[in-house]
């Protein structure tokens, strides 16, 4: 059996969904009989790869590089998922879209500072305007939302892949049956 390509990525979020997906321990090795991961913060691949199955994304897309690069993807993957509510609606990462960018900027990098007395550039990165979810700058195949989503939510839909069979995410959520 020749195994598929799956990929994940963080965005700008706090990392929740990428633990939670290791929170499945001993079942990933089960979803690596079916596919080769080769893209994620967890392994240490520089480059996103060509021909991806499966990518999932985690996080919110807020700076210029997040939006180069989920752009990037979504051309080289098949099935692109936003995982956890910062993908799918921005959530905390959004919380700036009240403020203008100017202020957000001095607020953080300046006025809560005794060392800095201006904005370093060129390793701040270039923040958009607004916190953007990612359906709303690509296209999106399918939804995991939590904060984070349950590791069992990750391997059941992952399962449901690989078996080509539907899924129901609502189940994993505070609203599900």
């Amino acid at each position: 059996m020749v195994k598929k390509r799956f990929a994940t990525v963080w965005l700008d979020g706090c990392s929740g969904c990428h633990m939670s997906f290791l929170d499945m321990d001993e079942k990933i090795l089960e979803i690596l009989e079916y596919f080769d991961i080769v893209y994620s913060p967890i392994v240490d691949f520089k480059e996103f790869p060509e021909e991806v199955f499966i990518t999932l994304v985690e996080g919110a897309v807020s700076s210029v590089d997040d939006l180069d690069k989920i752009k990037k993807i979504r051309k080289k993957s098949s099935y692109l998922v936003s995982i956890g509510d910062c993908a799918i609606t921005r959530n905390v990462t959004s919380m700036r879209n009240s403020f203008k960018l100017a202020d957000v900027l001095d607020c953080g990098y300046l006025k809560n500072t005794d060392i800095h007395t201006e904005l370093d550039k060129e390793n701040v990165p270039k923040l958009l305007e607004k916190v953007f979810p990612v359906h709303e700058v690509v296209n999106v195949d399918y939804f995991l939302p939590g904060c984070p989503p349950p590791a069992d939510a990750f391997y059941q839909f992952i399962k449901s892949i690989i078996e080509n069979k539907p899924f129901e995410s609502t189940q994993y959520t505070r609203f599900g049956k």
